[in-house]
């Protein structure tokens, strides 16, 4: 499967980058063949749709070319854009949670908080971005933590969601139980409704993790920041390079994975101390 989407990604480079080849052979009147012009278009310096082995040789540079920390490596970019993602995560993650727990316990507030929590997500996040920048920038906040604050807003939907369903996922007959042991909401909430909201915590948390990455990347466009992988699509865009820009967006994928096999790691870390196999 790997191998049949490589080889239609090359299929699709030669045709997309055919016509630029040839007209660069054209302008420059140079004499070419059909190989020539093939051979361009898997060595074009701002192809259309870079081949697979460029955005491949341009990465290992990126990544192994320069310091760790240079402004031209791809990781310090990405441990840029990976503080912005780590915060607003585990903002994210701490506000939809307790949001979660307001919901479990009033149901009046089930009925009229739940509806505004799914319409917060229906506005482009392209859209609030800039307006969360400026504003935040007139109160005073610069640097981390807007970008932050926007990861947060994205990613805490699904942990809130994915809570509420959780807490209230034990067996009614679970909770009569409880009752008839006179365990307090408290004891409730801890000894029952807690463990079995894991499984939809972790499941949340991956969603959650990767969407605030994407907010931390979205964050930094607005701002013309120069660090991050946002900055880095930024200037790509801006001079042409796509092959920097899909490096970058490379890096983006890689990161994302990173963080979701990190909590699949610590999934089943918990899991094993719950007695779960």
């Amino acid at each position: 499967m790997v191998l049949a989407l490589v080889a239609i990604w090359y299929v699709a480079a030669v045709a997309m980058n055919w016509s630029l080849v040839r007209d660069g052979f054209e302008r420059e009147e140079t004499p070419y063949t059909i190989s020539d012009v093939l051979a361009g278009t898997m060595e074009a310096e701002r192809p259309l749709l870079p081949a697979p082995h460029q955005i491949a040789t341009a990465f290992l540079d990126s990544v192994f070319g320069y310091p760790p920390l240079a402004p031209r490596s791809l990781i310090y970019h990405s441990l840029v854009t990976l503080s912005a993602t780590l915060l607003g995560f585990v903002l994210g993650a701490l506000f939809g949670i307790v949001l979660a727990l307001l919901i479990l316990h009033s149901r009046v507030l089930e009925r009229s908080l739940l509806p505004w929590i799914i319409c917060s997500q229906m506005v482009p996040v392209l859209a609030l971005a800039p307006i969360f920048i400026v504003v935040l920038g007139a109160l005073g906040l610069h640097g981390l933590l807007p970008k932050s604050i926007i990861s947060a807003y994205l990613c805490f939907f699904p942990i809130t969601i994915g809570m509420v369903k959780g807490f209230a996922s034990p067996d009614p007959l679970q909770l009569e139980l409880m009752r008839t042991w006179s365990a307090t909401p408290r004891q409730v909430l801890w000894k029952l409704r807690w463990p079995a909201s894991v499984p939809y915590l972790f499941a949340s948390l991956k969603v959650a993790v990767s969407i605030s990455l994407i907010g931390a990347i979205v964050a930094e466009l607005p701002t013309g920041a120069e660090a991050g992988i946002g900055a880095r699509l930024l200037s790509g865009s801006y001079y042409g390079q796509t092959v920097q820009l899909w490096s970058a967006l490379v890096a983006a994928a890689v990161l994302s994975s990173g963080l979701i096999a990190l909590i699949g790691l610590i999934e089943r870390a918990v899991g094993r101390r719950m007695g779960v196999h």
